[in-house]
């Protein structure tokens, strides 16, 4: 979305909560306007740009065929038209943020000058939308995965730390290269703190046909039109079997490779 709606979402926070339906729905409805199937979707929503500036933008993982509910079908090989999904974009953003106005949703002393005039702008104008080529379900998860539930800048980018002074490195988009930044440790926590999502807040979220309703209606449809086998749910590991499968550690053994074993729980002293 452009950068005139990034404070708007920043100073509301609630709203942001919204967006991952709403850009859900505008990809469900346009597949269902023109090949009348129902999508599999997966919503991962950041909120951080290069910066660590406020950012709010939705990364979607849309399946590449869809279910015809109607005669219980596959269609394979749906081609995304990307102006069409754009405007639909553009529209529900803006049709949205208009609404929580005239509900008295915003705080006008946290709005853009002449708001309706931006809206207005904003409905018309050619927005930035990426749609990539087919991918891999892990190749996507890869990519997404690295950005939930962990801070909005890697450990390696912050140069230098002090009392007075963090330094740290930004990505500068326009140049295409890393530069330096600096700011107090306060400014840099508070920089940080924006984008720890809402409690009970879902960083990756599930539309279509893979939404938790959905998925216990269609799911035997889906794979008898995929001619595929449901897999059995694999069975839970166990927090120690994945420290040693992942990091090589086993938590219950101690600095001298002794086993260890509960003997019982110390009052606070």
């Amino acid at each position: 979305m452009p950068d005139v709606f990034w404070p708007i979402f920043r100073s509301h926070r609630h709203l942001q909560h919204d967006l991952p339906a709403l850009g859900a729905s505008i990809v469900q409805q346009w597949a269902w306007k023109r090949y009348r199937v129902r999508l599999c979707i997966i919503v991962v929503q950041h909120t951080f740009g290069g910066r660590l500036n406020h950012n709010p933008h939705l990364h979607i993982m849309a399946s590449a065929g869809g279910l015809d509910t109607g005669q219980a079908r596959w269609v394979e090989s749906i081609n995304f038209a990307h102006g069409e999904i754009m405007a639909l974009w553009r529209l529900a953003v803006t049709t949205y943020l208009e609404q929580a106005h005239r509900s008295g949703l915003l705080d006008g002393e946290q709005l853009p000058g002449q708001f309706q005039k931006v809206i207005q702008h904003q409905a018309v104008r050619k927005w930035n939308i990426h749609i990539t080529r087919v991918m891999s379900k892990s190749h996507f998860l890869g990519y997404a995965g690295r950005y939930i539930r962990r801070l909005p800048i890697s450990q390696r980018r912050i140069l230098r730390v002090s009392e007075t002074e963090v330094v740290y490195q930004v990505k500068d988009t326009r140049a295409k290269a890393m530069c330096e930044a600096r700011s107090t440790p306060a400014i840099f926590v508070a920089l940080v703190a924006e984008h720890v999502p809402d409690r009970y807040r879902h960083s990756m979220r599930y539309f279509g046909l893979l939404s938790p309703r959905a998925k216990s209606e269609n799911s035997e449809a889906v794979f008898q039109s995929l001619g595929q086998r449901k897999r059995a749910r694999p069975q839970p590991i166990s927090w120690r079997d994945s420290l040693i499968r992942n990091f090589q550690i086993d938590p219950l053994r101690d600095s001298k490779d002794e086993p260890m074993r509960w003997t019982r729980r110390l009052k606070p002293s």
